[in-house]
Order: C-alpha cells, then structure tokens, then sequence
C-alpha cells in the first residue's frame, strides 16, 4: 500500500472517531450540562499535556531525520572510498589496475542492484555485498609494488578500503528502523491522550469546533505518519538513495 494512502487513510479514521464520538457525546450528554463550565484545572492540564507531547514529537521527528541524514552519509562516503580506490590505482600495472577497477564495478553494480532491495526489503545487507568487498581489499593488500611511485600509492589504497569496510559496517546499522517499540508505544499512547483530553474540554458539534478537532488530529496522525516513514531510512519514504555510487560510477546501472 502506497505511504501517502497510509496517511490519508489513517486521517480520515482518526477524524472519523473524533468526530463520531464528540456528536455522540453531545447526544447523550444532560439537558443542562454547561460545556463553559470546564474546571480550570482540567484546561491547565491540557495546556501542558499539549505542549509536553509536542516537545516529544519534535525529539522523535529530529531524531528520524537525523538518523536519515546519517545513513545518506554512509552512502555518500562508501561511494566516494570506491571511486578514490578505482581512480588512486592508475598507478599500477595495467593487470593489477583493471582487476581491481573490475571488482569495484562488480560490488557497486551488486549494491545497487541487489543489495538495495535487500535492505528495503528485509532490513539487512548481503552476504555477497561481504565477499565482494573482501575481494577488493584481497587485490589491493597482496599486491607488492615494484616502484617507488606504486609504494606511495599503496597505503593510500589500503586507507581507502578499510574507509569503504567502516562505511559499509556504518550502512548495515542504519538499516534497521531507529525508534524502539516502547518509544512508539508513548507516541502513540501520548496521541490518544492529547486526543481524548479534546473531549474533557466539553467541545460543542458547532461546524467551527468540530473542524479545529478534526484539524487538531489529522496533524498528529500526520506527524506520527512523518516519525514512521523515517524511521525506516532506506525502505519507506524518502530514503536514503543510492545517487552517490551512481553519480561516481555512471557505468553501472541500478
């Protein structure tokens, strides 16, 4: 089911049940119930559990997106390592070069075309995405150089590998959502009870206080729909992309 019909349908049920039980409050409510007659102490506490459950939602939201921005990172540096591996081996032999540049072509090609899917699929990366890697830096750390100009190059190259291993590790943690089941168990609890303290305020079924409550819980269902559809960094949503090994290996298509 597509993210945006989620999200329509989760506000729409949700504005269906606010609604549907404040007119059946007001029906069923006494002939001389005073709604101006809320005690003060229960709009006090309203005020605070308003604004102590949006402080939550502003953490939770910055630290979704904050936690996409870093698997976006991951990405960005993993590529970048390949490309300064498939560029700083100019300087070996024509065998050892091609052999290379070949095995980094053959893991980016694997990242973007199967590995991606696997980690939007099922939250991991793959066991062949490993040994590709452990190819790559195989050829680079057997080879032995014979001058002085491939000596330079070689621990620059070594460096650039174990980048790619950290970065790629860094990739495989962020696969998994970020928030724990007993966060999104105060979300959602924190939901329901700002939600429900709309009806200790006593509203009336007037059109103007029936459309700011609608309004009022179709922007929480909107916001916890935006902690969920980051949560998942490279499967929901915006994701993290896979542009960087594209835009440096324009060869491979993904």
């Amino acid at each position: 089911m597509p993210e945006w019909l989620v999200l329509v349908l989760a506000a729409l049920a949700t504005c269906a049940v606010v609604v549907g039980i404040t007119l059946l409050r007001h029906k069923a409510a006494a002939v001389d119930e005073d709604p101006n007659e809320t005690p003060d102490v229960i709009e006090y506490m309203t005020m605070w559990i308003g604004v102590v459950y949006a402080i939550v939602l502003g953490l939770a939201i910055a630290g979704v997106w904050e936690a996409r921005s870093a698997a976006q990172d991951h990405v960005q540096a993993e590529a970048q390592a390949l490309h300064e591996i498939s560029e700083r081996v100019q300087a070996y032999p024509a065998d050892a070069r091609d052999r290379i540049r070949a095995d980094v072509n053959a893991y980016v090609g694997h990242v973007v075309t199967v590995e991606w899917k696997e980690m939007a699929d099922h939250d991991r990366t793959t066991t062949r995405g490993t040994e590709l890697l452990d190819r790559i830096r195989k050829d680079v750390t057997s080879y032995q150089p014979t001058t002085d100009f491939q000596a330079q190059a070689y621990q620059p190259l070594v460096d650039q590998v174990a980048a790619v291993d950290q970065a790629r590790n860094a990739r495989a943690d962020s696969v998994a959502p970020t928030m724990p089941g007993v966060v999104w168990i105060g979300l959602l609890g924190g939901g329901v009870v700002t939600i429900g303290m709309i009806f200790a305020l006593q509203i009336r079924r007037t059109p103007r206080e029936l459309i700011l409550a609608g309004l009022f819980s179709t922007l929480i269902v909107f916001l916890l729909f935006l902690i969920w559809d980051f949560d998942a960094p490279y499967s929901r949503g915006i994701t993290a992309s896979a542009e960087p090994f594209l835009a440096l290996f324009p060869g491979v298509k993904g």
